[in-house]
């Protein structure tokens, strides 16, 4: 054996009776930086110069294969050697190469594996090429060599979804030779290259296999299916292009068209939204309270309620390895939650996320449904979700207050109440903290995690600890009124009913956001929620609602009227029987002309520019009060508020990001101008005014904060 001399630092070359092995040690992920490249580079070279090594085996130190591209070089100049030629001296080598799964082989690591010409995979192993979730397509032959594998069809599911896909079904898609079972890749690349090397098997090379006869439908069906799924983003559509290459081109041509498409796709103002948006979520965890505090304890929690929300979380926490009591009123309801939550798991069952015999444990050691609220005497921490009304609230927390244990965390699920008013009616206002989940909570990302005035760190970053175990994006927000999502939409929201009673219809304004990248528009997510939920808000604040505020009365009509939305079959649309795309309504657009007709407006037209206009002027101008009053941390953490829980579309980067590429001058030229139409609602914020002014954007807030 030759000692594991470096070929450079993190790429090792040794040979082990006639096997080379050539790890890849570049933790945490084994990214492929540019000295990664370079050490592959040269160990197959090195591997084609040695006369003892017959085959060699690539394979992943650590945790994983080759996890992707090094996110620290994203946005710089790309060094050489390329990855595309990499891959290419790798498949041209004369003798065989091995890639050795284990971990996740993603982006560049399973292109990376399709250039080699044999591949095995340990049995927890999974693979995918995720880049149009980026922005981009595979740019290292992963295009021309997946289909040449696994056919067409696979290969545009799995390219322009960018879903990891585990050993067993790499396997049925022949993506990869062979599943190992254990837990070292080292020693299955060994076994396996010992076995092709008494088989006395070739380098057998994927980019010379014949892809096939195009099936010219199949890519017409998927360009439509992509196109409508994408809603506006390029990337998955411009996969279909390079895909089809492979079947249109030679496999050097079809690397070519590959590139460019790439480089295309690169230089995207779609590509720049994607990638803030990976890093923002990432940046969001980033919190003053970090530095200093230490996470409490978390293992048994509580959760008061067992209607849709608290089941929801109720599941999240036990997926997450966390042991539940759920406290309802009586008994009858205690076993309702306990059904419904059974539902949820079974789901979970049916979808392959978890195993019949983990629900089973789950259910019968991790999960009771009681009535007593002496049971989470012991609980590290306890969750209240129960209705948004304040008088009720208050009271569940007394409860909490008498019977937790010095330390629990009392956590409040609301979505616009004041966290402090809560806080201030226990002895413990210090361990009290928001929690705005959203629904349905075992499958919503988002978690605003509400900091009141008296909250202490340590319960802060032990919220962030429990959105982690619940694989949740916890942003950081202040006290006040919708926190920052419900804040934004109720200033959006407000945008489109002063449109629709100045002449739009709520029918126009929804295709237009649509149009523009959110899976709905406000008036089709309001029948989804609930129109009562809203009006019940809207009553509750009728009392402290400032008299200058323009207020707009088509939504109470609706509700008077028992249109609820989806649930009642009739809200702005008019929905049939068991339909959940719901038709637009005659009546509807009749109350509307009633209202316009009472207050003497005369009507309108908006085109899909101007809507949008405003609508998103409305929506920045809010984030930057809500930036500049604290309530969010830096204008990254609204981006990510709005892209998690809100479906402000990920390709756009979220609001603030948005208005930095539209132009903060532009953005204020149309506030002013709408400002004189209507001052308190439009007059622009003074952070919005002072970075417009001096030539500065949300970005450079981002930076310094």
């Amino acid at each position: 054996m030759l000692g594991g001399s470096p070929v450079t630092e993190p790429v090792r070359y040794s040979v082990e009776d006639g096997i080379a092995l050539i790890a890849v040690d570049n933790p945490p992920v084994n990214a492929l930086s540019q000295a990664v490249r370079a050490g592959l580079d040269a160990a197959i070279a090195r591997f084609a110069e040695d006369g003892e090594a017959r085959i060699a085996v690539i394979y992943g130190v650590g945790r994983t294969f080759i996890a992707g591209a090094d996110i620290r070089e994203f946005g710089k100049p790309m060094a050489e050697p390329f990855l595309p030629d990499v891959i290419n001296r790798i498949e041209a080598s004369e003798k065989p190469v091995v890639a050795a799964l284990h971990g996740t082989a993603l982006g560049g690591g399973l292109e990376v594996a399709l250039g080699c010409h044999y591949r095995v995979i340990l049995a927890s192993g999974r693979v995918g090429l995720p880049e149009v979730t980026l922005g981009i397509l595979p740019g290292a032959g992963g295009t021309q060599r997946l289909p040449r594998l696994s056919g067409a069809e696979a290969a545009l599911d799995l390219i322009t979804s960018g879903r990891q896909v585990g050993a067993q079904e790499a396997d049925w898609l022949n993506i990869v030779d062979y599943v190992a079972e254990g837990e070292d890749a080292r020693a299955a690349g060994l076994e396996f290259a010992r076995r092709l090397l008494v088989e006395e098997c070739r380098a057998r090379r994927t980019g010379e296999i014949d892809p096939g006869t195009k099936d010219a439908e199949l890519f017409t069906s998927w360009r439509e299916t992509v196109s409508r799924r994408a809603r506006g983003q390029l990337s998955p559509v411009v996969a279909i292009d390079a895909i089809e290459a492979a079947y249109d081109l030679p496999l050097a041509d079809g690397l070519v068209r590959e590139r460019s498409l790439f480089t295309e796709l690169m230089g995207s103002d779609q590509r720049a939204g994607l990638i803030h948006a990976f890093f923002a979520e990432r940046a969001v965890a980033k919190i003053p309270e970090a530095g200093t505090a230490t996470p409490r304890d978390l293992a048994r929690i509580g959760i008061i309620g067992g209607g849709t929300m608290g089941s929801g979380i109720a599941v999240a926490a036990l997926a997450g390895g966390l042991t539940v009591t759920l406290i309802e009123r009586d008994a009858d309801s205690a076993e309702r939650a306990r059904s419904l939550v059974e539902k949820l798991l079974n789901d979970g069952v049916r979808r392959g996320k978890m195993s019949e015999a983990r629900r089973d444990a789950l259910l019968a050691d991790a999960f009771a449904a009681v009535t007593d609220y002496e049971a989470l005497a012991s609980a590290d921490l306890v969750i209240e979700a129960v209705f948004e009304d304040m008088a009720v609230k208050k009271e569940v927390f007394a409860r909490l207050d008498a019977v937790c244990r010095p330390g629990a965390i009392l956590a409040t699920n609301t979505s616009y109440l004041d966290v402090d008013e809560i806080a201030a009616s226990t002895s413990r206002p210090a361990d009290v903290i928001g929690f705005h989940f959203f629904s349905p909570a075992h499958v919503m990302r988002l978690l605003e995690v509400v900091v009141g005035d008296k909250t202490s760190a340590d319960v802060v970053v032990t919220g962030f600890a429990l959105a982690k175990k619940l694989k949740k994006i916890a942003v950081r927000a202040g006290v006040c009124d919708g926190f920052i999502g419900n804040r934004l939409l109720n200033a959006y929201r407000k945008a489109a009913d002063y449109m629709v009673e100045d002449g739009a219809s709520p029918y126009e304004i929804d295709a237009a956001l649509v149009a523009f990248g959110f899976p709905m528009g406000p008036f089709a997510v309001s029948d989804l929620a609930g129109l009562d939920i809203a009006w019940a808000g809207r009553k509750r604040r009728a009392a402290t609602r400032d008299p200058r505020e323009r207020v707009v009365g088509v939504a109470d009509r609706l509700c008077e009227r028992g249109w609820f939305g989806q649930k009642t079959g009739r809200g702005y649309y008019l929905y049939e029987e068991g339909a959940r795309r719901g038709k637009p309504d005659p009546e509807v657009e009749a109350i509307i002309a009633a209202e316009r007709t009472e207050k003497g407006i005369v009507p309108r037209s908006f085109d899909s520019e101007e809507i949008l206009r405003r609508y998103m002027a409305a929506m920045i101008n809010e984030a930057a009060k809500i930036v500049e009053e604290g309530i969010a941390l830096r204008p990254l953490d609204v981006d990510v508020t709005m892209l998690s829980g809100y479906g402000f579309p990920r390709w756009r980067g979220g609001p603030m990001h948005y208005a930095d590429k539209v132009g903060l001058d532009t953005i204020l030229a149309d506030l002013r101008s709408f400002a004189e139409e209507d001052p308190y609602f439009w007059t622009p914020a003074r952070l919005l005014v002072d970075l417009a002014e001096r030539g500065g954007t949300f970005a450079d807030l981002n930076k310094s904060a």
